[in-house]
C-alpha cells in the first residue's frame, strides 16, 4: 500500500546531521559532569564524612555550567522531535517485534506500539521497514504511545476511494466472496458492494465464477454516514462501448449496406449487432408482407444484410431495414391488372371498417364494410370475414403511384335495386324485419340490400305512439305496404297500418259528438290530463277539469268510468271525451253508448249492438280480408 505522507531526504539528512552534533555536545557535557563528580569524590574523602560536605559550595561552583548546558541541549533535542496531534496519521519507522507487538519509532519523545495481528496481513514485514500508523492517544497515563496500524489503514483506504469517486478514475480491487444479489470486493482493505447487475452489460448467471479474481471497477455510490461502497465493472463496459458506439456511428450514411447479426427478437422488431452497436430493425420494415411476429422472417443467431434507414448521433440510435434490399412487390404486380377485374386473396387483418385481403406477397388491397353486402344496414366487418379466409373481389380502384387498391365483394352479387320497382311495387304488401329504430320510425330488411323506413305516423292507425320501440321490438317480423320508391337514393318508403283499412271513417259514425261510451284511464299526464281507452283500441284525451267524478273527487289511472265524446277529428285522428259532462248535462234521449260487455242493455242508453252497427263494422272487416287474400 502506498504511503500518503511524503518524506524529504534533506530534511531527514539535516535531521541526523542535527542529532549527531547534539550527541557529541552531549557526550562533551557528560565528560564535565564526571570530572566534577571525580573532584567531588575527592573532596568528600578530604571532608572524611558527608555531613561535613559543603553541598551549597558545589552547586556553586557548576550551578552556570550546568544550567546553560543543559538549555542548550534540551533545545536542540526537542527540535529533533516530531510535533504530533492525536487523531492523525503519520508514517513511522519499525524498530522492533514482541510476542503480541511491534514497536515503532516516529521520532517523537517515546516509541510506539502496535498490536501485532495488525500487521499479520504482512509477513514479510521486518524491522527497518516503514509503514503509516493512527496517532490514537500520544500518552496513556504511563507515557505510553498509543498507535493502531489498521485504522491508519482504513482512513487512508476510505480517503483514496472518496478521491476515486470524485475523479471518476478506474481502480483495481479483489473480489473476496458471494453475498446476497452480488460480490464483495476489498479495495485498500475496504469491503465494497458490487451487485449482480453491474457484473457486465450481460445477465450472469453464475457469480462464484469470479470469486477470487481481481478486475477493474468504478465506484458508482458512496453511503458516507454509514461508510458503505457500491462498485461496478459494468459502467467501465459502457463507456468502452459508447466510445465504440460514437466512432461507429460517426461513419454511418443512410443507405449503407452492412452486415449484422440477429442480437434479440422481441415482438416489435429484431435489434442488429452492427460489430459493437446495436441497430434495431422495426417489424414493418422486415417484410413487404404483414407479418405476425418477427420469428416468422429470422432467427437469432442469423446473419444477414441491413440497410441504414436513419440514425441519430446523440441518442445512439440506428433505425435498419431488411425489406428495402428486395424490389417492392407493387413493381412485381400484373401492369395490366385494371378496376372492374376479379381478383383473389387472403384476408390477412380486420378492422371495424372493412377488411384488408393480401393479392401478392406485399401488395394489400381493402374491402371497405359498405362495399361487402348491399345492405344499407352498416355492420361490422368481422360480420362478413374472418382473418385467413380466402375471397374473391372486384377492383374497385387501383393506384400504382400511391399502392393502394379498393376491393369490393358485394359487385360479386346482384344488384337488388337494379329491379326494384319490378319486385317490391307501390303497393304491394311484403314481410320485414325490424333492424333498428330512430325517433321518427323503424328501419326495417325486407332482404339483403333492401332496406325501408316505417315513419312513426305509420305504424298504427289509433295509437299514438311515441318512440317505436312502444310498438315493436328489433328482429321482430311485421307486415309492410309499399308507399314510395326513392331508386336512385336507394330508398323504400313502407308503412304498416296501411295493411288494414283506415278505420277513422267508420268510427266516425260510433264515436259522435255527445255520444257516451265507457272507456279505462290508462295514463296521467303532466298536464294533468288523461289518456282514455275507448272501445275497438281508440284513445281519446281527457282534460284535467273533466276528470272530476259526481262526488267532486278526481278519476284515476285504471278506472273505468263513462265518458261523453266532445270531439271527433278525423283529420287529425284525434278523440277528446269528458266523464264530468256525463252527469253534469247526461242527455239520454240522443246520446249513444257502447259497452265491454253488453250485461247492461236494459240502460237508458241505447248500446252499439242496438243499432246494428257493430255487424256492419264486422262485416265490413271479413270483406277487406277476403280481398287481401285474392
Amino acid at each position: 500500500m502506498e504511503n500518503e505522507i511524503n518524506y524529504q531526504p534533506e530534511e531527514n539528512l539535516n535531521k541526523v546531521e542535527q542529532t549527531t552534533k547534539i550527541t557529541n555536545e552531549s557526550e562533551e557535557i557528560i565528560s564535565r559532569e564526571n570530572e566534577a563528580n571525580n573532584e567531588t569524590k575527592q573532596v568528600n574523602a578530604k571532608a572524611g564524612s558527608s555531613e561535613d560536605f559543603d553541598w551549597d559550595a558545589l552547586i556553586r561552583e557548576t550551578k552556570d555550567y550546568r544550567d546553560d548546558d543543559r538549555q542548550k541541549l534540551e533545545e536542540k533535542y526537542t527540535k529533533t522531535m516530531n510535533v504530533l496531534q492525536d487523531k492523525e496519521i503519520i508514517e513511522g519507522t519499525v524498530i522492533g517485534f514482541g510476542e503480541r507487538e511491534v514497536f515503532v519509532n516516529i521520532n517523537y519523545k517515546s516509541d510506539g506500539v502496535i498490536p501485532l495481528n495488525e500487521v499479520r496481513y504482512n509477513p514479510d514485514l521486518k524491522v527497518g521497514d516503514k509503514i503509516e500508523v493512527y496517532v490514537e492517544s500520544q500518552d496513556d497515563g504511563t507515557g505510553q504511545l498509543i498507535l493502531s496500524h489498521k485504522k491508519a489503514r482504513i482512513l487512508s483506504a476510505w480517503n483514496k476511494i472518496n478521491e476515486l469517486y470524485e475523479t471518476n478514475a478506474i481502480v483495481q480491487g479483489y473480489i473476496k466472496s458471494r453475498t446476497k444479489g452480488g460480490l464483495i470486493v476489498d479495495l485498500y482493505g475496504i469491503e465494497c458492494f458490487l451487485p449482480g447487475s453491474q457484473i457486465d452489460v450481460k445477465p450472469i448467471k453464475d457469480y462464484d465464477a469470479f470469486v477470487g479474481t481481481t478486475m477493474d471497477f468504478k465506484i458508482v455510490k458512496i453511503n458516507q454516514e454509514f461508510k458503505n461502497v457500491v462498485v461496478s465493472h459494468k459502467a467501465i463496459i459502457e463507456e468502452e462501448i459508447e466510445a465504440q458506439k460514437s466512432e461507429i456511428i460517426s461513419k454511418l450514411e443512410k443507405g449503407q449496406v452492412l452486415e449484422g447479426e440477429v442480437k434479440n427478437i422481441t415482438s416489435y422488431g429484431v435489434f442488429i449487432d452492427l460489430g459493437g452497436i446495436d441497430g434495431l430493425i422495426h417489424i414493418t420494415d422486415l417484410s413487404w408482407g404483414r407479418i405476425n411476429h418477427p420469428e416468422e422472417i429470422v432467427q437469432l443467431g442469423q446473419k444477414l444484410n441491413v440497410v441504414i434507414l436513419d440514425f441519430d448521433e446523440h441518442k445512439k440510435r440506428i433505425s435498419l431495414g431488411l425489406k428495402q434490399l428486395t424490389p417492392h412487390p407493387w413493381d412485381l404486380l400484373d401492369p395490366n391488372l385494371k378496376a372492374g377485374d376479379k381478383v383473389s386473396g387472403k384476408v390477412v387483418a380486420i378492422a371495424d371498417y372493412g377488411a384488408f385481403v393480401e393479392i401478392i406477397p406485399g401488395v394489400e388491397g381493402l374491402i371497405h364494410v359498405s362495399e361487402m353486402s348491399w345492405s344499407q344496414h352498416l355492420r361490422s366487418a368481422q360480420d362478413f370475414l374472418k382473418v385467413g379466409d380466402t375471397v374473391e373481389a372486384i377492383i374497385l380502384s387501383i393506384d400504382r403511384e400511391e399502392r393502394k387498391m379498393s376491393l369490393g365483394i358485394k359487385q360479386l352479387l346482384p344488384d337488388p335495386w337494379v329491379d326494384i320497382q319490378e319486385r317490391y311495387p307501390v303497393g304491394s304488401k311484403h314481410k320485414a324485419i325490424v333492424r333498428n329504430f330512430t325517433t321518427f320510425g323503424v328501419f326495417v330488411e325486407l332482404e339483403e340490400g333492401v332496406d325501408g323506413l316505417i315513419h312513426i305516423s305509420d305504424l298504427s292507425w289509433t295509437r299514438k305512439i311515441k318512440h317505436p320501440s312502444e310498438f315493436c321490438k328489433i328482429g321482430d317480423e311485421l307486415d309492410v305496404v309499399v308507399l314510395e320508391i326513392d331508386t336512385d337514393n336507394r330508398r323504400l318508403s313502407l308503412g304498416h297500418k296501411q295493411i288494414d283499412e283506415n278505420p277513422w271513417e267508420i268510427y266516425e259514425s260510433i264515436f259522435t259528438p255527445d255520444s257516451i261510451h265507457q272507456g279505462r284511464i290508462i295514463e296521467l299526464r303532466k298536464d294533468k290530463g288523461a289518456v282514455v281507452e275507448l272501445p275497438y283500441g281508440m284513445e281519446a284525451y281527457a282534460p284535467a277539469s273533466q276528470l272530476i267524478k259526481e262526488d267532486k273527487s278526481k278519476a284515476n289511472v285504471d278506472e273505468i268510468l263513462d265518458f261523453m265524446i266532445t270531439e271527433f277529428n278525423k283529420d287529425a285522428k284525434k278523440i277528446t271525451v269528458s266523464h264530468t259532462r256525463t252527469w253534469e248535462n247526461p242527455r239520454p234521449s240522443k246520446s249513444k253508448k257502447t259497452k265491454s260487455t253488453q250485461s247492461e242493455s236494459s240502460s237508458t242508453h241505447t248500446t252499439l249492438a242496438d243499432l246494428g252497427i257493430f255487424d256492419d263494422i264486422k262485416e265490413q272487416l271479413n270483406n277487406n280480408e277476403e280481398d287481401n287474400t285474392k
